[in-house]
């Protein structure tokens, strides 16, 4: 990881328009990314993780959804205010994207031949027989077993972790800046899931790419993340250095995140900790923590006003450790 900000995003603001009201799905996020960092963004489902990944790329179906405001900055670069054409240059060449069910992903009825080579193609200028080769290539570095002959495969012949590896290999065929991993190992058992986060981990420090994680799994962001954003109801609500935001959660629904995990190195005593009620309903939400239901330490403040962000000291200089949470906030 180096000092040099690659993606920088400002206020991202992405709402849905639905008969019940505005769904504001991500309100006000904010974070950077270094090149060659790891970032992992956890949180519930609904808290707007997918959807901010999406919008980064300006891949929100319209309509319903569009992007009410904020910039998207990609090396000196408004991505929002990019036209489409040059877009398309950008997505799938210096941003790739690996989502989460790899065979919703790939195309049943063409070859992982023909899927590959199309990319490569058409973001690399090479002809169909160096595409191809460079297609063996990453498969090969993907650790998918006799890849010259596998490639001209459909999809269904292959199992999930690999049609997960073939996702990968071409995401990183064209060695983009930046590769988005939206839960890339959700739907593979634990041994799977333990190799494909390592080919990723040995890829991308291979290639120098930087990595937005995006998880549920508290235990990888713990083994993979060089920072973290935690988000809920659409916002950021803590995000540092992972390593300090695992030794000193500050905001109570980071701290919940965190007990809710069984330890290894702790005797365990009783059942494990929960965090109480639901998500809340993000559809016209008030300008309010949205945690206060849930949260042990609520204020009077914390219904009317939603609190500032607060930077806490931890000697880190790249990425600063904030949380924003009345507990630490001055009341108005």
């Amino acid at each position: 990881m180096t000092d040099e900000i690659i993606l920088s995003v400002q206020d991202l603001k992405t709402y849905f328009k639905t008969d019940e009201g505005i769904v504001k799905a991500v309100d006000g996020v904010n974070f950077e990314l270094h090149k060659g960092e790891t970032l992992g963004i956890v949180g519930e489902s609904g808290s707007g993780k997918s959807v901010t990944n999406l919008s980064i790329i300006n891949m929100i179906q319209s309509p319903p959804g569009w992007i009410a405001g904020g910039k998207v900055s990609f090396m000196g670069k408004d991505l929002l205010k990019m036209p489409a054409k040059e877009l398309r240059k950008i997505r799938g060449n210096k941003i790739s994207m690996v989502f989460q069910d790899p065979m919703t992903s790939l195309n049943p009825f063409l070859r992982i031949s023909t899927q590959m080579i199309e990319a490569i193609t058409l973001h690399q200028g090479l002809d169909k027989k160096a595409a191809k080769e460079k297609a063996i290539e990453m498969l090969t570095l993907a650790g998918i077993p006799a890849a010259r002959s596998r490639i001209d495969q459909y999809p269904h012949q292959f199992s999930g972790g690999m049609r997960q590896r073939v996702m990968i290999a071409m995401s990183l065929s064209c060695n983009p800046e930046i590769l988005i991993a939206d839960e890339p190992t959700s739907a593979l058992d634990v041994t799977i899931q333990a190799q494909i986060l390592d080919l990723m981990r040995d890829l991308t420090a291979r290639l120098g790419t930087a990595v937005i994680l995006i998880t549920h799994s508290l235990g990888v962001v713990a083994g993979m993340c060089d920072t973290l954003c935690v988000m809920y109801a659409g916002r950021v609500v803590e995000s540092g250095p992972t390593r300090s935001i695992f030794a000193s959660p500050k905001h109570p629904y980071t701290r919940g995140l965190i007990k809710s995990v069984p330890r290894l190195d702790v005797a365990q005593e009783g059942r494990l900790s929960s965090i109480q009620g639901q998500p809340p309903n993000v559809i016209d939400l008030p300008d309010c923590c949205p945690f206060y239901p849930r949260c042990d330490h609520a204020k009077d403040i914390c219904m009317r006003k939603y609190p500032e962000s607060i930077v806490f000291p931890d000697g880190e200089t790249m990425s600063k450790h904030r949380a924003s949470c009345w507990l630490y906030s001055e009341e108005p």
